[in-house]
């Protein structure tokens, strides 16, 4: 039982700002919020937030926790002159060299960096060809150590072993699948951790991987989570080897429906966007992660339904990712202001309940406990209408203080509850020999 009192609750959709509000936690949710709790109940702690900013979580609707040990990478990288060769001399040669200790405290780091962010769920893709059997657990088990909620999947592809690899990540999927729904059966929906069926991209994924991936999301209830038109050589395979848009592809194999969260769409057509629209699917948006590589910007935002934002892999700091994303729009040309990006902020909730079940996204009775409290000093009135452009301009990451998630609190006063510094040192080691792993497989 948590208390928290005097604080200012910031709702993202639709846009509020209430002063002066208590709000009690009973296990995982929110049992009420209102005035002057004090002597209406026993709570095991009373956090008095001072007048603290306090919001529904924050979601990162797209990362890679298996690239966290990236950062700053001192491995043999020839020239890549295109996006498929970043692919072929990095990303693809990190993936392969990731084993299990790597991919733990690659998944560990990134789960604490997240929290200390602000970030109260992230939905990860993941790919380490070489540790493909029980890797999703491996990632798990940092979710859940750090007390972060998340949703992961495997990336289906044909890139390294064509139809065997393309089994054995449908199999890791659904097996994953299995182990959070039992998960879920035995907590009564109290679980950190949910499922995706992941694909890399229709590039590398043949029809074979399409129907087995489909059957997944038909044996397990979950939707994919796929790359789509990232570069424009994703569109231009997919017409030269099966004549048909990227999208029209997957709505094909029976793999575009309400669960379904595809990424990037640089380069999708009007045709894919209205499917994507007429099934209440997802696309997540990484606009530094597309200037990094080059691949163009979405001009077709507005035209989205569901749209949300993700970092692909540049770390989980989502007021960061906010204003790149705005900034980037206004630099295109683009007509929209901070309004609709805090409302792509918080579509991240959705997904949540999407998966989850449940109530994410406001700060209400009846509402996961997965809170961000921020420690703000506006220079100028904070209203409903003017949230966005306070994100845009002023308050960061810098300014979380406390997070919350599942009712149980994971960092307070900017500190964790366990001495990070040994995993650290410990990351530092396995970064080292990831890198040195590499540089052997370019020999």
């Amino acid at each position: 039982m948590l208390l928290l009192t005097n604080a200012t609750i910031v709702e993202f959709q639709p846009p509020s700002v209430r002063t002066g509000m208590d709000v009690y936690i009973y296990g995982t949710e929110i049992m009420e919020v209102g005035e002057n709790f004090s002597g209406k109940y026993v709570a095991d702690r009373v956090i008095d937030l001072n007048g603290a900013i306090l919001m529904p979580g924050i979601v990162c609707s797209h990362n890679h926790f298996y690239s966290g040990l990236s950062r700053g990478i001192l491995a043999r990288i020839k020239p890549s002159p295109d996006f498929i060769s970043v692919l072929q001399n990095l990303w693809w040669r990190l993936d392969r060299a990731i084993d299990q200790e790597i991919l733990y405290y690659s998944g560990l780091i990134c789960s604490f960096e997240a929290i200390r962010y602000g970030t109260t769920a992230v939905i990860d893709h993941h790919a380490s060809p070489n540790f493909i059997k029980g890797s999703l657990k491996v990632l798990k088990q940092g979710f859940e150590e750090t007390g972060l909620r998340g949703i992961t999947c495997y990336e289906t592809t044909d890139r390294n072993g064509g139809l065997t690899e393309v089994e054995a990540g449908v199999q890791e999927n659904v097996d994953f699948a299995k182990l959070c729904e039992a998960d879920k059966q035995a907590s009564k929906g109290n679980h950190l951790v949910e499922a995706m069926i992941g694909g890399h991209a229709p590039v590398t994924m043949p029809d074979e991987a399409l129907r087995l991936m489909a059957e997944a999301v038909k044996e397990t209830g979950r939707g994919i989570h796929v790359h789509v038109a990232e570069d424009r050589y994703d569109v231009s395979h997919s017409h030269h080897k099966y004549g048909k848009d990227i999208i029209p592809r997957l709505y094909d194999a029976g793999l575009i429906n309400d669960k379904a969260l595809l990424v990037h769409g640089v380069h999708l057509s009007d045709t894919d966007v209205a499917i994507i629209n007429d099934h209440d699917a997802y696309l997540a948006h990484n606009a530094r992660s597309n200037m990094n590589n080059h691949v163009g910007y979405n001009h077709k935002i507005p035209q989205y339904k569901n749209f949300a934002l993700g970092t692909d892999g540049i770390g989980s700091d989502m007021f960061e990712e906010f204003k790149f994303a705005f900034f980037k729009h206004r630099d295109a040309g683009g007509p929209l202001w901070p309004d609709s990006f805090l409302k792509y902020l918080y579509n991240g909730n959705d997904l949540l309940q999407r998966y989850f079940g449940g109530c994410f996204g406001k700060v209400a009775k009846g509402y996961k406990a997965d809170l961000t409290i921020v420690d703000y000093a506006s220079p100028t009135p904070l209203a409903p209408e003017n949230i966005g452009g306070h994100i845009a301009f002023g308050m960061d990451s810098r300014d979380v203080k406390t997070v919350i998630i599942n009712g149980k609190v994971v960092l307070e006063n900017r500190e964790f509850p366990m001495d990070i510094q040994p995993i650290y040192e410990k990351a530092r080691k396995a970064a080292q020999r990831l890198w040195e792993r590499m540089d052997k497989l370019a020999d």
